[in-house]
């Protein structure tokens, strides 16, 4: 894309950095005003406490926050959540204070900010023109020919409809178009959309040729464009590249180690012999995650198949009872594991979610500098 649209995307985005989410939590008296609101949207029986049926929406959008699908979709994820239920209630079914609630949501909100400041998120706001600019571009058609041929090559016997779908989950949001991949984007953009430009024979064809499915397409793009225009959907990208760089800095120094292993430890239970049983490697593991640079469990498929060789190599299942030591050397074995692994084959993760509704709906977070120029989607 050319200068212009390169300075209309910057101009059409924001970065959070973590930033204002620090400044929230450093401001006392603001921070105890957010934290009063927060709390009175969740305390439902105004009794002054949170119970963990009332803690719950917290949970959720901390967990979609950490880009963790949805509790009950994932074992391991699933214990995220109960991991964060747990910060809240320190593992008992009483309520929760005000004051406690507080504490940790200060500790929670710190916690992304750092993630953040490390793996910032880019807010994008896409409005049609960037989109327009790239059907209007010199190599608009090249590029969707090559579309037609290497990726629809099933179109052959495939109705013209499904074709033009397919070819739509093409463009990024690099070319301007919202993830079609998203749900809510295919049943609220693109499927009224091409249903809208074809007639009730042209949904019905099948076995299009090249200049009938670049015609069609072309007309479904431009409308596509036309609908952002009217009203603008607010994406979140974010791109991270875990490359075991983290742990090697974190293994490297013997007292941040130590020191990350100690707090991830200190609510771990233990027998009378101070022994821990190896089924919490997986809960202390994922605690230590952030200072290793490593997503949650069950955040990225791909890493979750490399701690699940590594815990192979240790015998990470077992349930055994160690003394803590042992376990302290076990869970070093399985980041060194780890680490080897993503030097020799780095995982690139790049993420890009609707925002369905205003970004202070997240119970957690604080509105963002530039909330008022976000329309509702």
């Amino acid at each position: 894309m050319d200068m212009r649209s390169n300075n209309h995307q910057q101009q059409q985005q924001q970065v959070l950095d973590g930033s204002d989410i620090v400044e929230l939590v450093e401001n006392e008296k603001v921070f105890d005003k957010f934290v009063e609101q927060k709390f009175q949207l969740l305390d439902q029986d105004e009794d002054g406490n949170l119970s963990v049926t009332e803690l719950q929406p917290a949970v959720a959008d901390i967990g979609a926050a950490l880009g963790l699908p949805a509790q009950g979709t994932s074992p391991d994820s699933d214990h995220i959540y109960s991991e964060v239920l747990n910060e809240f209630t320190h593992g008992s079914e009483g309520k929760v204070s005000k004051t406690e609630f507080k504490e940790v949501l200060s500790d929670i909100l710190l916690g992304m900010a750092a993630g953040l400041k490390r793996d910032p998120i880019v807010i994008l706001r896409m409005d049609g023109e960037d989109l327009s600019e790239f059907i209007q571009s010199p190599g608009y058609e090249a590029e969707m020919v090559s579309v037609y041929f290497s990726e629809l090559s099933s179109c052959e016997e495939a109705l013209l409809r499904d074709c033009i779908v397919k070819a739509l989950q093409s463009l990024s949001v690099d070319h301007g178009m919202p993830p079609s991949n998203d749900p809510w984007v295919m049943s609220n953009i693109v499927e009224p959309i091409v249903d809208s430009c074809l007639d009730e024979e042209g949904k019905r064809e099948k076995s299009a040729s090249q200049e009938r499915f670049l015609e069609a397409f072309k007309r479904v793009v431009e409308r596509v464009a036309q609908h952002l225009n009217e009203q603008p959907v607010i994406v979140a990208h974010s791109e991270n590249t875990f490359d075991g760089s983290g742990i090697r800095r974190l293994l490297s120094n013997k007292f941040e180690f130590d020191k990350a292993l100690n707090v991830a430890m200190e609510t771990i239970p233990k027998d009378r012999h101070g022994k821990v049983s190896k089924e919490y490697i997986r809960a202390v593991l994922d605690t230590v995650a952030p200072s290793a640079t490593l997503p949650p469990i069950g955040a990225v498929s791909q890493m979750d198949s490399m701690i699940m060789e590594a815990l192979k190599m240790v015998n990470g299942d077992d349930g055994k009872m160690v003394k803590e030591e042992e376990f302290k050397k076990i869970m070093a074995e399985i980041l060194g594991s780890i680490m080897l692994q993503l030097e020799g084959s780095p995982i690139s993760v790049s993420s890009n979610s609707v925002v369905h509704e205003p970004l202070t709906s997240a119970t957690f977070l604080p509105p963002p500098p530039s909330q008022a120029d976000e329309p509702s989607t």
